[in-house]
C-alpha cells in the first residue's frame, strides 16, 4: 500500500496545476491532504470520484483558510475529524480514518511564524496532540500519523541550521517535542531509507528557495513501532510542483 501526505497550499489552485492529472498517473492508494483552503461546496466531487477515490473532509470555519482531507481507494470502517478541542477543530487540522489494519490520522500542525500568539498556540496543539495520540493508541494501536508537521525535527532537516536557531519550526522546544513523540513510540519512515541533507518537502517562495534547494524537510509519515515490520520504502518527491510543499511517500504491507 502506497500513501501519499501533500500540503497543496491551496486545493483549487493545485488542481488548476495539474493536482488531479498527476494524481491519476500516480495512483496511491490513499492520498492525505493539507491547506485545502477551501469549502466543501467548493469541491469537485465528481471529478475526484472519476479516479476512484472515497473522499473525507474537515475544512475550516474561516474561507479560504486551513482544511484537511483523505482520499481513499479503500472505504474505511470508521471517519472522524478533529480533536474534540473546539479551538482546534474550528480551523480544520485533524481527519481520521479507521480500516481493518491500522488507524490513519492526517493533520495539518499549526505554523507559529507569524507570531507569540500562534507560537503559543502551535505549542499548545503539540501538547494535545500527544494527548490525543497516546489516548488513541489504548484503542488503535496500529497508527500512522501523516501531514505537515510544521516542524524541522534534526539539522540534517534544515538548509543552514545555523540561522534558523531562532525560527520558528525549529525552535528547541518543538524539536524536544518531535524528540519525545518518537521516543513516545514512533518511527520517522523517511529516515529509516534516506539518512542524507538536502533532502526537503518544503521551500519558500522567496529568494528562489527551490531551485537552490534551500528547503525544509517538515512533512512526515510518523508510524507506531508496531508498524515498523511492515514499512517497505518511504521517499519525498521533489520534483511535484502544485505548491510550495512536495508530496511525501511511505509503502506498508497493510490490509485495509
Amino acid at each position: 500500500m502506497k500513501i501519499i501526505s501533500y500540503n497543496v497550499n491551496g486545493l483549487r489552485a493545485a488542481i488548476g496545476k495539474g493536482f488531479l492529472e498527476w494524481l491519476k498517473d500516480l495512483d496511491p492508494d490513499i492520498i492525505c491532504i493539507q491547506e485545502t483552503k477551501m469549502q466543501e461546496d467548493q469541491l469537485d466531487k465528481l471529478a475526484i470520484e472519476a479516479l476512484g477515490y472515497h473522499q473525507y473532509w474537515n475544512m475550516a470555519i474561516k474561507k479560504g483558510y486551513s482544511g484537511v482531507g483523505i482520499l481513499t481507494k479503500k472505504k474505511p470502517n470508521n471517519f472522524s475529524s478533529g480533536m474534540g478541542i473546539e479551538k482546534y477543530d474550528r480551523e480544520g487540522r485533524v481527519i481520521r480514518l479507521d480500516f481493518d489494519d491500522f488507524t490513519l490520522v492526517n493533520s495539518y500542525f499549526p505554523s507559529g511564524s507569524s507570531g507569540d500568539e500562534r507560537q503559543a498556540f502551535k505549542m499548545d496543539y503539540l501538547k494535545d496532540m500527544q494527548v490525543y495520540i497516546d489516548s488513541l493508541k489504548k484503542e488503535r494501536p496500529y497508527i500512522i500519523l501523516c501531514g505537515d508537521y510544521n516542524i524541522c525535527h534534526k539539522p540534517i532537516d534544515i538548509n543552514h541550521p545555523e540561522r534558523h536557531k531562532k525560527s520558528s519550526g525549529f525552535l528547541p522546544d518543538e524539536r524536544a517535542w518531535m524528540d519525545n513523540f518518537i521516543e513516545s513510540g514512533f518511527v520517522d519512515s523517511f529516515r529509516e531509507y534516506d539518512k542524507d541533507p538536502e533532502k526537503y518537502s518544503w521551500w519558500s517562495y522567496r529568494a528562489n528557495s527551490r531551485a537552490k534547494n534551500m528547503g525544509w524537510r517538515i512533512d512526515y509519515h510518523m508510524l507506531t513501532e508496531s508498524l515498523r515490520p511492515r514499512l517497505k520504502n518511504a521517499g519525498i518527491l521533489p520534483d511535484v510542483k502544485h505548491s510550495d510543499h512536495c508530496p511525501v511517500w511511505v509503502e506498508l504491507e497493510l490490509v485495509c
